[in-house]
This record gives C-alpha cells, structure tokens and sequence, in this order.
C-alpha cells in the first residue's frame, strides 16, 4: 500500500480513499481543518491551496479522461497540435498551459467544460 503526504494539508493517503488524519482533527469536517492549518478563505495561504486543488484536479480530469478514451498522450497531442511531452507535463503540472491549449484539449477528449465567474456576488457561466 503505497502512503503520499500531501504538500499542504500533512494527509496521510491510504490506497486509492482511505485517509488517514492526525489526530488532533479526528471529529472535525475537512472545512474545520483548512480553517484551522491554512485560514479561512480570503487569506494568502488559504487562496493558495484552493487555486492549487483546482489545478491538480484539472490534471487529473485531463489524464483520466484521456486513459478512459484509450488514447496515450501522443495521439491526444496529435490531436490537438502539441507533442506528447506538452500533454505530460500539462497532466504533472510542470506546464503553465494557456486557457485556450485547455479548451482543445477537453475538446479534443470531448469533455463538456464550464467556467464560472463570480463578481461582486453576481456569477457569470460560460459553457
């Protein structure tokens, strides 16, 4: 059973969903516990992390998507106009890639995606 910690929260991860938690925050919900470790939201640290989760989530939909349509990351490159080495280090995060790269790479999978806006509690949806 392979253990990861995570860069932030100091999770410590157990197969594919077991977490196990320290043990000063047994009893309290996930929001509690960022609260608590990285402040609420609106603060540096905590904006960090939440823009980094987003980020690795993408990643991970980009690679999963792309393994479930049996497509290795050449093909999903040639697809979109990149070299398989574009489409790695966008599925590691070791790439800033564009919106638009984005937008053709779900595309190219055939991922409906939507953005969000919020402004001044008014929220604009782009589909």
């Amino acid at each position: 059973m392979s253990k990861r910690k995570s860069r932030v929260l100091d999770l410590e991860l157990l197969g594919e969903n077991a977490i196990n938690l320290p043990a000063d925050v047994k009893g309290i919900s996930l929001t509690e516990y960022k609260n608590k470790r990285l402040g609420i939201i609106g603060t540096k640290k905590r904006d960090e992390y939440e823009f980094e989760l987003r980020i690795e989530m993408l990643q991970e939909a980009i690679r999963d998507i792309r393994k479930r349509q049996n497509l290795s990351q050449e093909e999903l490159g040639k697809l979109i106009g990149v070299n398989k080495a574009q489409i790695s280090k966008i599925e590691k995060g070791n790439s800033n890639p564009t919106f638009s790269l984005l937008v053709r790479v779900f595309d190219a999978l055939g991922a409906k995606v939507k953005f969000s806006i919020e402004l001044d509690n008014e929220k604009l949806q782009l589909i």
